[in-house]
C-alpha cells in the first residue's frame, strides 16, 4: 500500500533530524508531487537546497542553489500566504544573495498585499530605496511606517524601524548636495572613483584603532590628571571614558561615511547592475583594486550574476528607472 503525503512528510523530518539531506529532499520532492498544495514540503525543498546551518562562519548558496530555493518560496506563498518566514528567506536571497533589489521590491509588495499593516515589509523596502539613492521614495513610506495605522511593533521591530529612519537620514544627509546616479555617464562621482580606484574602503575597525582610540586614550589621561589617583576618581575615570568612546564614535560615523564615499558610490553602482541587469560602470574603475574589494564581499551567488551581467556587456539606459511600488 502506498504510503499517504503525510507520512513520507514525517519519513522527511526524520531524514532531516539524521542529518540526511539528500534524501530528506527527495523524499519532500515526492511529497509535493502526491500533494502540490503542501506548503510545508515545499519549504523543505527551499530550505533543504540552501547549505546547511553551521556553527562559526555560515555556508553561503551559490545561484543555483539560490534559484531553486526561490521556486520553492514560490510555492509556499502561493499556499500558505502567511508564513512569515519564507517571506523572509525570500528577501534575503533576493536582495542580500542576489543582488535583485526591484524583485526584492515587489517581492514585499506582495506580502503587504497580504498583511498591508505589517512592520517587516516596509522597513525592507525603505532600505532598498536608499541603497538605490530614492530617497523621496524614503521619505514617503518613511511617513506610512511610523502612521498610526500599522500594526504595533515588537522590541525588535521599534529598533529596526528607528535604524532603518536613521540610515535614510544619514545617507539623505550625505548626498545632500549630490546624489549618486550611476546611469549618468558624466556625473561627478566617476571621477573622484577614477581618482580613489586605489584606495580600498576603510574597516570600521581599523577606523576605530587609528582614530577614535587614540582621542579616547588622550581625553582620558587628561581626565584622570583632574580627578586624581582616588577611588572616586577611578569609577568617574571609567564611567567617563565609556562616555566619550560612545559619544566619539557615534560623531565619528559620519565622518567614517564621507571617507568612504568612493566605496559607497561603487556599491550603489553595483546594485543597479544587479538590479538591472545591465553594466553602468567604466572600464577603468572595475579593474581597480577598489572594485576588487567591494566584490570580495559580496555572496557568491551575487558575484555569479555580476559575471553573467559583465559578460553580456548590455548598457545600462540613461533613462532606467526602478519600478517603485
Amino acid at each position: 500500500m502506498a504510503k499517504s503525503p503525510e507520512m513520507v512528510w514525517l519519513d522527511v523530518l526524520d531524514l532531516e533530524e539524521k542529518g540526511d539531506r539528500e534524501n530528506a529532499l527527495l523524499q519532500a520532492k515526492s511529497v509535493v508531487e502526491m500533494d502540490e498544495k503542501h506548503a510545508d514540503a515545499w519549504m523543505a525543498i527551499a530550505r533543504l537546497n540552501l547549505p546547511p546551518l553551521t556553527r562559526g562562519k555560515p555556508l553561503m548558496p551559490d545561484l543555483k542553489q539560490c534559484s531553486k530555493a526561490m521556486t520553492a518560496l514560490k510555492k509556499v506563498i502561493q499556499f500558505d500566504p502567511d508564513n512569515d518566514l519564507a517571506w523572509e528567506l525570500g528577501g534575503a536571497l533576493l536582495i542580500d544573495h542576489l543582488g535583485m533589489l526591484e524583485h526584492g521590491l515587489e517581492w514585499w509588495e506582495n506580502r503587504r498585499k497580504n498583511e498591508p499593516h505589517q512592520v517587516t515589509p516596509l522597513v525592507e523596502q525603505i532600505g532598498i530605496l536608499a541603497r538605490m539613492g530614492y530617497y523621496e521614495d524614503c521619505a514617503i513610506k518613511l511617513d506610512e511606517l511610523f502612521g498610526e495605522e500599522m500594526d504595533a511593533p515588537a522590541n525588535q521591530q521599534l529598533l529596526r524601524m528607528q535604524s532603518v529612519r536613521q540610515m535614510v537620514e544619514k545617507a539623505a544627509s550625505m548626498e545632500n548636495s549630490e546624489i549618486f546616479n550611476p546611469r549618468d555617464k558624466l556625473d561627478s562621482r566617476w571621477e573622484i572613483m577614477k581618482r580613489m580606484k586605489n584606495k580600498k574602503p576603510i574597516t570600521e575597525n581599523r577606523f576605530l584603532f587609528t582614530f577614535t582610540a587614540p582621542i579616547v586614550f588622550l581625553l582620558g589621561i587628561l581626565v584622570m590628571d583632574a580627578l586624581g589617583d582616588t577611588a572616586f576618581g577611578t569609577i568617574a575615570v571609567f564611567l567617563i571614558i565609556l562616555f566619550l568612546f560612545a559619544t566619539i564614535t557615534r560623531l565619528s560615523n559620519s565622518l567614517l561615511n564621507n571617507l568612504n564615499r568612493h566605496a559607497l558610490d561603487l556599491d550603489r553602482a553595483i546594485d543597479f547592475e544587479s538590479t538591472s541587469g545591465k553594466i553602468c560602470i567604466p572600464d577603468e574603475i572595475r579593474e581597480s583594486k577598489l572594485y576588487a574589494s567591494m566584490m570580495d564581499i559580496k555572496t557568491p551567488a551575487l558575484k555569479e550574476r555580476m559575471d553573467m551581467i559583465i559578460t553580456s556587456g548590455e548598457k545600462l539606459p540613461k533613462k532606467w528607472e526602478l519600478n517603485v511600488p
